[in-house]
């Protein structure tokens, strides 16, 4: 049985639509057991049935306006900090959260804790790939756990990247890409530069150079990797883009009459198609890998069937061992570097 630990207090729509999210994932998964953290009396009054969901009461919430670091030390009896210690403690084999994104990092650095030889983990998700038959999506990594990052860092993500594109998205030998302002060998600044090269020396990934941002879901790389403050703000550029277009799109047909809005409803159709398949919620939430367990978050707006998208996520990281695969890689680099065994050279 999987076990997962979810804040069911996180979120815009908290707990509603956890609970609903889960009640659905619960019918879906037979082999699923859902504990959930939270104000017990409140968490009841939208529970319809408790067969195979656990209530543990958490008198205490992180709000979106709590300082994350010093909520998730000083609210030791809060929904994010109890699911997390759960994990960490072998209750649970997963940490599901959609509310505050500092603390749910926080709680999952502090609680449970890095896998050893990641410096620094980062925040993956899957976006999707546009007008390509061959390719439906890609993984970014970092998108906002760290806003700095060393070449290192980079080279860690790659690695990172490329165990849950082949994992999750089933990619074959995932082609890794710098996200860069030019696509030539030599752009960047010194940290872009000093990432290229580390990343052309690691010979266990498939790098193919840098890309740009204007490219991305044209499906030119499977695994993009980046900072996190780059990532954010791509993502969100990417998000809003496609909100506004959609926009816009739907004015004009609206405000060109009559004939308009019939030609609307002749394309309803294809506008849901282009709707869902920008839809990212779809894969799952952001996972912060490089952790000794999955830890997941999700948007803060998310409802019930991006909860039921995430729960399906996590069971598959669990079931094909994510996390004992990236520690058996790192356990076994330090093994040879402990050894003697050459390795490429680091650049900060």
């Amino acid at each position: 049985m999987v076990k997962i630990a979810i804040d069911a207090m996180g979120g815009d729509h908290a707990p509603q639509a956890i609970i609903e999210g889960v009640e659905q994932a619960r019918d879906l998964f037979e082999d699923t057991i859902f504990l959930l953290y939270g104000k017990r009396d409140v968490i009841n009054q939208y529970l319809k049935k408790c067969d195979r969901i656990q209530v543990i009461n958490a008198d205490e919430v992180i709000t979106m306006e709590d300082e994350p670091v010093r909520a998730v030390r000083r609210k030791k009896n809060s929904s994010i900090v109890m699911a997390a210690q759960a994990v960490k403690d072998g209750q649970a084999d997963a940490f599901f959260s959609a509310g505050n994104s500092g603390a749910v990092l926080a709680a999952g650095l502090f609680i449970v804790g890095r896998i050893k030889g990641i410096d620094r983990p980062g925040l993956v998700t899957a976006l999707p790939v546009v007008r390509n038959a061959k390719q439906s999506n890609f993984v970014m990594m970092d998108i906002g756990a760290n806003a700095d990052s060393k070449p290192t860092n980079l080279q860690q993500y790659a690695i990172l990247g490329t165990y849950y594109a082949e994992r999750m998205m089933y990619a074959k030998h995932p082609r890794v890409a710098l996200l860069n302002n030019g696509t030539e060998d030599d752009k960047g600044n010194k940290v872009h530069k000093a990432a290229f090269d580390l990343l052309q020396q690691t010979a266990d990934i498939n790098f193919v150079g840098n890309v740009e941002s204007r490219d991305l879901l044209n499906g030119v790389a499977d695994v993009v990797v980046t900072d996190g403050f780059t990532g954010n703000a791509v993502l969100k550029s990417i998000e809003g883009t496609a909100r506004s277009m959609l926009g816009l799109v739907k004015d004009a047909v609206y405000n060109t009459g009559i004939g308009g809005k019939l030609g609307g409803l002749l394309l309803k159709n294809g506008f849901n198609q282009i709707r869902s398949q920008m839809d990212y919620s779809q894969y799952g939430g952001a996972v912060l890998l490089g952790l000794k367990a999955p830890v997941v978050k999700a948007h803060g707006s998310s409802k019930a069937p991006t909860i039921v998208n995430t729960i399906r996520q996590i069971r598959q990281m669990v079931s094909t061992d994510i996390v004992p695969g990236v520690a058996d890689y790192y356990a076994n680099q330090q093994a040879n570097q402990a050894a003697g065994v050459d390795k490429p050279a680091e650049n900060d």
